[in-house]
């Protein structure tokens, strides 16, 4: 009786770890085709990669189009998570969010911790400066020692401490906010990407600062971070990625938003890489 007792048990055990087994074997991609959408963390705060136009409430932008239009092509619907840069990755990582978009990065220290698409814009690092006197900074080594804005814990503040530079952190906050307080001497400097710092600098006019006109740094790769080991999910966007290259799309979509520019191509500008930063 007891050995029937004991099989029994044995039994329901193996059943329960086979039911384990085949909940853990659903893959994101089954996951997220289960669900019919794709819940998409950005910022809706970066001009012009992912924002509100004015006197609208439907997100747009150039990251915001490019996933718009693989979610039209896997046949899914999108719904939009937007929080400040500094949450993004825990964001992922807890689940919150199936995917990021939000001109981010590709970098060796999240490769290890996130799945990453192929690239979707190319592009490299500039500063915006006040234009009077290019906030006393002539080189790169002239970071040492002025201030910063940005988020805590971006690529670009990692440069800014790299160069001695004390970073002023933001959360979820919008262009002009950035842009205001270098001119009124808040901080000196914004480091962050070419394409965005030159469409923020056309959209804000009323500003007297400039980019830097000799500091070009550290080429950058952007694409879309997804899950770690959500090996299947990344294909599918992989191969949509590529479909929209082929097809010009991105192209389209890049000179729509970054004033007739190709950022899904690489720039032919002489960039200068940054020694010893690790990422």
């Amino acid at each position: 009786m007891k050995q029937k007792g004991f099989l029994l048990v044995v039994a329901l055990g193996l059943l329960v770890l086979a039911a384990c087994s085949n909940e853990e074997s659903v893959s994101k991609w089954e996951e997220v085709q289960e669900a019919g959408e794709i819940v998409v963390g950005t910022s809706g705060t970066l001009y012009p990669a992912s924002f509100y136009p004015e006197d609208s409430e439907e997100l747009t932008g150039y990251d915001i189009e490019i996933i718009r239009e693989i979610a039209a092509r896997l046949d899914l619907d999108i719904k939009y998570e937007t929080m400040a840069v500094d949450g993004m990755l825990a964001s992922l990582e807890s689940g919150r969010v199936d995917l990021l978009i939000n001109d981010m990065e590709i970098t060796e220290s999240r490769q290890e911790k996130f799945n990453y698409s192929d690239p979707y814009k190319y592009s490299y690092t500039t500063i915006i400066v006040r234009e009077e006197d290019l906030s006393g900074i002539e080189t790169i080594e002239d970071l040492e020692g002025k201030k910063a804005g940005g988020g805590a814990t971006t690529v670009f503040s990692q440069i800014a401490e790299h160069f001695g530079a004390e970073v002023v952190p933001y959360g979820n906050a919008t262009n002009d906010m950035y842009l205001r307080d270098v001119d009124i001497g808040r901080t000196d400097m914004i480091i962050n990407d070419y394409y965005l710092q030159s469409l923020a600098l056309m959209a804000f006019t009323e500003f007297d600062i400039v980019l830097h006109p000799d500091i070009k740094i550290h080429p950058t790769e952007q694409a879309i971070v997804l899950p770690k080991d959500a090996d299947e999910f990344t294909t599918k966007i992989n191969e949509t990625l590529q479909e929209m290259r082929e097809d010009g799309t991105l192209t389209e979509l890049s000179k729509q938003f970054f004033g007739g520019k190709d950022a899904s191509v690489k720039p032919e500008e002489e960039i200068e890489e940054i020694e010893g930063l690790d990422l």
